[in-house]
């Protein structure tokens, strides 16, 4: 009997330790990863709202700051498409991102030693297919350097813009004329959807410029690190614009509790854009936004 009575009190102890083991194990797996929310109820400029900016386009796809390269982020899924400008010799605003007009078209002058009926004669598109050969496109051959009036006109007010100013004081007319066609399409003032456009740049002056002129215009004052005076960001910007390299999930978190917005630029790889959108950026610049659209579905 007393050895009955110990193996049924062993059993009894087993039962009791394997019942234990297995509450434990299920509640070491309850806590979840930290993940991310993308409402898209909320306004383009909302924290809870994560943005899909198409760097240059699409550019990953087609030719960089074309028509057709907008046209690729719009299907693709971008919320905003971004527009660097540099300024022609008879003041116009032009969709291109060096000064030099060498890369993108093969011509060794700069935007603004040429005037826009001369730029317009150049090969924007040529230069992609030559570099990407398994992508390449009879149709990208001859593509033109738009204008940001193009552009606007092309799109529509339906479409959203997130223009950089560059080199404000090689074009110290800039920010009056970006002002004026936007005003002349109804993308300022009382009627703009909210969000409708964002003006960046590295330039914090000439961003101060332009909140001065129109305080209600939303600006993200770029930078290639996190700002340590946060409360002299938030006089004038809505948020940062910080190379992705510079971005871990402190900085991230001080920037977000600051109440800045915060868009990383740029950012090409899935992973890199899993873990920053975890971290808690409310907005990716990409080649790729067909990519981060995915991520973000």
């Amino acid at each position: 009997m007393k050895k009955i009575s110990k193996w049924i009190l062993l059993l009894l102890l087993l039962f009791v330790l394997v019942g234990y083991m297995t509450d434990w194990s299920s509640s070491k797996e309850m806590p979840s990863v930290k993940g991310f929310e993308n409402d898209r109820s909320q306004s383009l400029l909302s924290p809870e709202r994560i943005v899909n900016i198409a760097h240059r386009g699409a550019s990953a796809h087609a030719p960089e700051h074309t028509l057709v390269s907008y046209e690729y982020a719009q299907k693709m899924g971008a919320d905003y498409l971004e527009i660097d400008l540099h300024m022609s010799a008879d003041g116009e605003l032009v969709a291109i991102h060096d000064q030099s007009l060498e890369r993108t078209t093969n011509h060794q002058q700069l935007v603004s030693e040429m005037e826009l009926k001369e730029i317009k004669e150049l090969d924007a598109g040529s230069w992609f297919n030559q570099k990407n050969p398994s992508i390449a496109k009879e149709s990208f051959d001859h593509l033109e350097v738009p204008t940001l009036t193009e552009v606007i006109e092309h799109f529509g007010n339906e479409a959203n813009y997130y223009i950089e100013i560059k080199a404000p004081k090689l074009y110290p007319e800039m920010i009056d004329k970006l002002l004026e066609v936007l005003s002349a399409h109804n993308l300022l003032g009382k009627d703009r959807r909210e969000g409708s456009i964002i003006i960046q740049s590295f330039s914090a002056e000439a961003l101060q410029k332009v909140h001065n002129q129109d305080p209600s215009i939303p600006l993200i004052q770029l930078m290639k690190q996190p700002p340590k005076d946060l409360n002299t960001v938030k006089q004038y910007a809505v948020g940062v614009g910080i190379n992705y390299k510079s971005l871990d999930l402190k900085s991230i978190t001080e920037l977000r509790e600051a109440e800045l917005l915060v868009h990383a630029y740029t950012v090409n790889h899935p992973e890199k854009m899993r873990q920053l959108l975890e971290w808690g950026v409310t907005g990716i610049f990409t080649d790729y936004p067909d990519v981060l659209a995915g991520i973000l579905e």
